[in-house]
């Protein structure tokens, strides 16, 4: 089977591991063009298009997708399908017709449910018990196409957004392995997606990453493992500067105003505006995360500071 793989980010790579590993021929792989690295440190690839040299793979990274001389290279190809994971461009009518049988997108939901740029990020921020990764023919529309295939994972309760991908970019490169094999094959039902249930997850902003700790306690919990690792949830510290924070414990005992700060049994914890909430990590603005306890006995703040009211 000859395959075109379009994917950008690290939970891209197991799923182009798995159709090399399955033994299907690889003729280009497309991913975003280098991007400025962390601290001035230049352009950087992609981690797909890492993995692809270290696979001696054709990588093209056109700043266009659909740009007509890119469409015509890949047309040029004769490939069966194309696989697409967390690609990051709109891909047009003329490149979708530029394989044998279209291209497929692994979708890290149960579709219709979270269509969108931030699917597991919204499934734990809203609390879903269950969540996990389905295969569908790419058409115009926004993760509408029709579905060939799905599977299921429990969302666990200290799972954060990076854990959790990781873990459905595993279990989903298989799924897509089968997928593009019954679909070139012949014997892949793709079947239209209800109209029932559907849900959009947004991409996420620096604002659904802020903490309001008047909010319940397992409200914040949801949000800050839901953005964590990125966009990363954020507070503001009594001096009015910013600090993100790490994923927070949910833990019962006398209460505390909402954004207070205060020791507890080797702990800090944070008032909400239900159960007080230990934090685990925090890093203040231009500096490095560092456990909570460390943070608090260098901060010299005092059992009245608040946070989140600058």
């Amino acid at each position: 089977m000859r395959v075109v793989f379009a994917g950008t980010p690290q939970i891209a790579v197991p799923a182009l591991q798995a159709i090399i590993a399955a033994g299907h021929d690889v003729v280009a792989v497309l991913t975003q063009p280098d991007a400025p690295g962390k601290r001035g440190k230049g352009l950087v690839p992609s981690p797909v298009n890492l993995a692809a040299r270290e696979l001696e793979l054709n990588v093209l990274t056109p700043a266009s997708a659909s740009d007509p001389s890119t469409v015509a290279t890949i047309t040029a190809l004769n490939a069966d399908v194309a696989a697409v994971v967390a690609y990051g461009q709109i891909l047009r009518p003329a490149l979708l017709g530029a394989t044998s049988h279209g291209w497929v997108n692994l979708h890290f939901s149960v579709l219709p449910t979270w269509r969108g740029a931030a699917p597991v990020q919204r499934a734990i921020m809203a609390g879903d018990d269950v969540t996990g990764a389905s295969t569908f023919v790419i058409e115009q529309g926004l993760d509408t196409g029709p579905v060939i295939g799905t599977l299921t994972e429990r969302v666990r309760h200290d799972d954060t957004a990076g854990v959790l991908l990781e873990r459905l970019a595993d279990l989903g490169a298989g799924l897509l392995v089968h997928s593009l094999e019954a679909l070139v094959g012949g014997y892949a039902a793709p079947m239209a997606q209800p109209e029932d249930g559907v849900s959009y997850a947004h991409k996420l902003s620096r604002e659904d990453a802020y903490v309001n700790w008047e909010l319940p306690a397992h409200i914040i919990d949801r949000q800050v493992r839901g953005v964590t690792p990125a966009p990363g949830a954020w507070t503001t510290l009594p001096d009015g500067t910013v600090a993100k924070v790490g994923p927070v414990r949910l833990r019962t005992g006398p209460g505390l105003p909402p954004g207070q700060v205060a020791a507890r049994a080797d702990e800090v914890v944070v008032g909400t505006g239900t159960h007080p909430v230990a934090l685990t990590w925090i890093a203040p603005a231009g500096r490095k995360a560092m456990d909570a306890r460390d943070w608090w006995r260098g901060a010299r703040l005092g059992d009245a500071a608040v946070l989140g009211e600058a």
